[in-house]
């Protein structure tokens, strides 16, 4: 076992080190890693827990078919679920009694698998270097946002804000505002700062630059603020796309959806 560092909070030490204890019984298991805030040491009493939990090949789908029980010999489990919904079926999201509540993000892998990885998670507890030498197997890449994918959906998705805010239905508005930032606005100024594009994670920390642009697309549910921030998002997204090279411009839907939008402000309200 690797030493926790001193920073970490208790509730998280007394979970990790339960649950080192615990995978020290299950033969299945080979290695517990993790990743996410610990590895920068900024973890606190909000932070949840994303661990990754080795196996060999031929033990990863026993280990799958158990995995809630594996979780539940961890500490006291409340719910859990798995990560269909973020594409990630190996991922079981948890929630264990404490004080306060932790939440843990358990991935269940197989060895061969961690050759490719969004991150070098830290080492926590092996057997016989088993997840050292299939982490040094690869290397970590984080995906980056694919700016030309952006820019081919990014006016359409204008156009569809634009004709919900003309129908007047503001709440599917405030849907595609959110979703704007966590999948264009957010990860575009994390990548301007060199930081990890991660949807909206720690943008108030990590992109002070742009946080009153940011603020500028949070809208209430008014069809005056609404267009408002529909236009933040467009002044932003043209700030931050002036950052790439080698993007091919959809500048006539660009245009068109622009103007669609500023008659959708201007038009009366049904």
């Amino acid at each position: 076992m690797n030493a926790l560092p001193d920073s970490l909070p208790e509730v998280h030490r007394q979970f990790l080190e339960a649950s080192i204890d615990a995978f020290e019984r299950d033969t299945r298991i080979v290695g517990l890693a993790a990743g996410g805030s610990f590895l920068t040491n900024s973890m606190d009493e909000f932070s949840d827990l994303d661990l990754l939990i080795a196996s060999e090949q031929r033990d990863h789908g026993d280990v799958m078919a158990d995995r809630v029980q594996i979780a539940g010999a961890l500490g006291s489990l409340l719910a859990s679920f798995t990560g269909e919904h973020v594409g990630e079926p190996r991922l079981l999201i948890c929630l264990y009694r404490g004080s306060p509540p932790l939440h843990v993000d358990l991935k269940f892998v197989a060895l061969p698998d961690l050759a490719r990885r969004v991150e070098d998670p830290a080492v926590l507890w092996e057997r016989g270097g088993r997840l050292t030498q299939a982490l040094e197997a690869g290397t970590a890449e984080y995906p980056m946002p694919d700016r030309q994918w952006i820019e081919d959906r990014f006016w359409v998705w204008v156009h569809y804000a634009a004709a919900k805010l003309g129908r007047g239905e503001l709440f599917e508005v405030l849907d595609v505002l959110s979703f704007l930032r966590r999948t264009v606005l957010g990860p575009l100024a994390l990548a301007s700062s060199g930081a990890r594009p991660a949807g909206v994670r720690r943008l108030e920390q990590l992109v002070p630059e742009h946080l009153l642009r940011l603020q500028a697309t949070v809208a209430t549910h008014d069809p005056v603020a609404c267009g408002r921030a529909l236009q933040a998002c467009i002044a932003l997204y043209r700030l931050l796309r002036s950052d790439g090279t080698g993007i091919q411009i959809r500048e006539a839907a660009e245009n068109a959806a622009t103007d669609y939008l500023a008659d959708s402000v201007t038009a009366p309200r049904p």
